[in-house]
């Protein structure tokens, strides 16, 4: 069997040391730890690392009692296709006791499943069944705000003594004999944060809309009522929690007399209902909403502690500046979220990015994560505009290339993954608040609709999804080309191309590797992972629509003479197997493909790299 040693670089090196003492090559990005064997790298990893997550947006997902609303049951019978395209859990939006104001997001019950979705026995029956799956459950928790027709609401606007300060009251101002609100807050989905109650002749804070007042953490008493939710569902099996508008939670501390200070105006903005009218300096990013993440954490903490089993994990909702949101994770002496989520993708790339702002934007959140975390990566989420409408349908496969071979876990939104579009609705079919609140000149900016439309299964009727007449948003009218029985068929449509990627993220090289991300050129983002003992993957993108011609080997140190194509698209002239010489690869308008070395990484020898054969036997 014979060896290929790299000898121009091991020469360089040399030649380079002799003349410079102090210099060293960088090989940062490889995993230079011989004596840690792979048993050694599985042994210290959670289930979460690097799992695959999957949002489930209910009322989208599938109904079987034919009212036009998915509903649990029919989450539960298609828990295998979840299984099929290797979701480690899946995180379900709101299915609690709710008036839907803000389809789930104002509960009225934090204990009870409301009726719309099934009952408790359809929870455990879903629970069952995704346990004999071996797939995990995340529930949504929304701790800042609760429904007004929650019982804790109605106590407190009564004046009962135990909630009488569960939410944020203040009797407003008057100015020359007419009362106002106390301060000049907006809300998220416009319009003045506070709203005036009859019965207890004060104004309650919601910084969303009306009907979902906030809760006050100030209040002890409600941070116990809230650990008793988390310790609630946890009994009830779940894996963790995906916890909503976590900035939102504490405002600014009132002052000796009980008031706040107005915000400062942005005077970019010249609508006064709109949120970004005022700078939210006092409502938003409070220091204490990091201790109560940690406070949070501490519930599941101890429960594992007491009752056993694997991790239960926090991801936490949070558009926050960078420095905030990695904070979440924990300070060096109390835990946080384990997967803060990362919107980074989300909210600085758009169709005209280069691939030196994708490297930018992807190192950054690696530069800045503190030593020992875990990354994540973001494509979409229900208030999103989906993937393929955001950066385009020829950039579907690309993305999920991307986020399934970065290291850490993915998050993907449902349809995804079989490359589904916004679909447009019209002003008479919006049902988003956000929207509604609005109107018909505005309300296609603000509304989220479009990427809620329901799962597309099949070409049948309503695409498999209901067999209603009317389902709760319109079906895309591309649902007989987008879904998933169509796509199972095609070798490299998305869903085959995302379960290829999912298998992939099975190899030791993208669970424990050390990760290279860089722009090859203008055009050409490069991803390169490598582990000692392990195969060399190099993903390329080609994010723009010419042909692009360049040298791998002068792009990425110590990459071998030829590769193997691993995964293709439907843009690829290559297919799975063929080879290539890496001193000249080209990639077709925005192709994707993922490369493998033909051998593994072997050994070091000082600064030397080299790769075992590929017909060698390595155990």
């Amino acid at each position: 069997m014979w060896q290929r040693i790299l000898l121009i670089g091991s020469m360089l090196a040399v030649a380079w040391a002799g003349v410079f003492p102090n210099y060293h090559p960088h090989f940062d990005f490889v995993q230079w730890t011989t004596d840690k064997s792979l048993d050694d790298y599985e042994a210290e990893s959670k289930w979460w690392q690097t799992a695959s997550f999957y949002q489930i947006y209910p009322r989208s997902f599938k109904d079987t009692n034919g009212d036009g609303v998915g509903d649990l049951k029919g989450i539960t019978e298609n828990l295998s296709y979840l299984k099929e395209i290797g979701v480690t859990a899946t995180w379900l939006s709101p299915i609690f006791t709710s008036p839907m104001a803000d389809f789930g997001y104002d509960i009225a019950n934090f204990f009870e499943i409301d009726p719309l979705f099934g009952t408790m026995a359809d929870f455990e029956a879903l629970m069952k069944e995704a346990h004999r799956l071996g797939i995990k459950i995340i529930l949504d928790f929304v701790p800042n705000h609760s429904s007004d027709e929650c019982e804790w609401f109605k106590k407190s606007a009564s004046g009962h003594p135990f909630y009488k300060d569960f939410y944020i009251w203040h009797p407003g101002k008057v100015i020359d004999g007419v009362r106002h609100p106390p301060t000049n807050w907006v809300s998220v989905f416009r319009g003045s944060a506070w709203e005036w109650n009859e019965q207890r002749q004060e104004y309650y804070l919601h910084q969303f809309v009306k009907k979902q007042p906030d809760l006050n953490y100030r209040n002890p008493l409600v941070r116990d009522t809230m650990k008793m939710v988390l310790q609630f569902w946890l009994f009830k099996g779940v894996a963790g929690f995906r916890v909503d508008a976590v900035p939102h939670i504490f405002e600014k501390h009132a002052d000796a007399n009980g008031n706040w200070p107005d915000e400062p105006r942005n005077p970019s903005v010249n609508d006064p209902d709109d949120y970004g009218y005022l700078d939210h300096i006092y409502t938003v990013n409070q220091p204490e909403t990091i201790d109560l993440v940690y406070m949070f954490r501490k519930v599941l903490d101890d429960f594992k502690s007491e009752y056993g089993g694997e991790d239960r994990i926090l991801m936490t909702e949070s558009y926050a500046p960078l420095d905030v949101v990695m904070q979440y994770y924990g300070n060096g002496t109390r835990e946080g979220a384990q997967i803060p989520f990362n919107f980074l993708i989300i909210e600085e790339l758009g169709n005209n990015s280069n691939a030196f702002n994708y490297a930018e934007t992807i190192n950054k959140w690696l530069k800045n994560m503190p030593v020992g975390r875990t990354a994540n990566w973001v494509l979409g989420n229900h208030d999103q505009n989906r993937i393929g409408s955001r950066l385009g349908e020829d950039r579907i496969d690309m993305m999920n290339m991307l986020t399934f071979t970065l290291p850490g876990c993915s998050v993907t939104y449902m349809g995804e993954e079989i490359g589904m579009t916004d679909v447009w609705i019209s002003w008479n079919d919006t049902v988003d608040p956000s929207a509604c609140n609005s109107n018909p000149d505005k309300y296609e900016s603000l509304s989220r609709d479009p990427e809620r439309t329901p799962f597309q299964w099949s070409d049948a009727f309503q695409a498999g999804f209901s067999k209603a007449n009317k389902t709760w948003l319109p079906i895309s009218p591309l649902y007989r080309e987008v879904n998933v029985e169509k796509e199972r068929s095609n070798p490299l449509s998305h869903l085959n191309i995302f379960k290829q990627l999912h298998k992939l993220r099975g190899e030791p090289t993208m669970k424990h590797g050390k990760v290279e991300v860089k722009a090859l050129k203008q055009n050409v983002v490069g991803v390169k992972r490598t582990l000692l003992k392990e195969f060399t993957y190099v993903t390329l993108m080609n994010i723009f629509n010419e042909v692009e011609t360049f040298n791998l080997k002068e792009a990425f140190e110590n990459i071998p003479e030829e590769m193997v194509y691993e995964v293709v698209t439907d843009k690829s002239k290559a297919k799975k197997g063929d080879r290539l010489k890496t001193n000249s690869v080209t990639l077709q308008p925005k192709e994707a493909v993922i490369l493998k070395s033909p051998g593994r990484l072997d050994t070091t020898v000082g600064y030397y790299l080299y790769y075992t054969a590929e017909e060698q036997t390595h155990n």
